[in-house]
C-alpha cells in the first residue's frame, strides 16, 4: 500500500525531464521514496527520543538523513 498519490510522483519525474511517465515507473519511485522516508523517520524518532522529546523536529529529520548518507 502506498501513501503518496500518483500525481505528485508523476510531476517529480516530469520535472526531472521526462516527457511521459508510466504508472509502473511512478509506483516504483513511490515505493522507493516511502521506504527511504520510513528509514529517515525511524532514525529521526530515535534522535528526538534521545533528546528527551516526543516531537520530531526538522533538525531531527535533517540529522537522520545526514547520518544515513554516511
Amino acid at each position: 500500500m502506498t501513501i503518496i498519490p500518483f500525481a505528485p510522483i508523476e510531476r517529480v519525474i516530469r520535472n526531472a525531464g521526462a516527457q511521459r511517465v508510466s504508472e509502473s515507473a511512478a509506483v516504483a519511485l513511490t515505493e522507493m521514496l516511502e521506504s527511504y522516508g520510513l528509514e529517515i523517520s525511524r532514525e529521526a524518532i530515535k534522535l528526538a527520543e534521545h533528546a528527551g522529546r516526543k516531537t520530531v523536529k526538522a533538525e531531527d529529520i535533517k540529522l537522520a538523513k545526514e547520518m544515513m548518507d554516511k
